[in-house]
């Protein structure tokens, strides 16, 4: 195996620091298992507000960030969370510049959506 390369023929992440490689992975979706259901705190995306720049997408520490192309109201990405793996951390909220998404208490959005849904009825 060569250098940069991984097991499965695809190039290694590699990072250099002071003269040497260090090989670096990137996290998987939901890597560090099904955190969804202990969150506190949900991301809610407005789409209306976001610019489809990625930020959010990009420093997600859990990988639970797809970016929907062309479903925003002016055509642009937006971002859509794998709720059953968002741990909540508000990474995404406070990467965004134009504040897409706000960090709502799970609980309340919870109760809020069964009372909608039994309104509905």
């Amino acid at each position: 195996m060569s250098e940069g390369e991984s097991r499965g023929g695809a190039p290694a992440p590699v990072l250099e620091s002071g003269g040497h490689l260090y090989p670096v992975s990137a996290a998987a979706p939901g890597s560090m298992g099904r955190t969804g259901f202990w969150r506190l705190q949900r991301p809610v995306v407005r789409a209306e507000r976001c610019t489809g720049c990625y930020l959010c997408w990009l420093y997600c520490p859990e990988a639970v960030i797809d970016m929907a192309e062309g479903a925003g109201p002016r055509g642009q990405d937006i971002p859509v969370i794998d709720y059953e793996y968002c741990k909540g951390c508000g990474v995404c909220a406070t990467a965004c510049p134009v504040k897409a998404i706000e960090m709502v208490d799970e609980e309340q959005f919870l109760m809020k959506m069964l009372e909608e849904d039994a309104g509905g009825r």
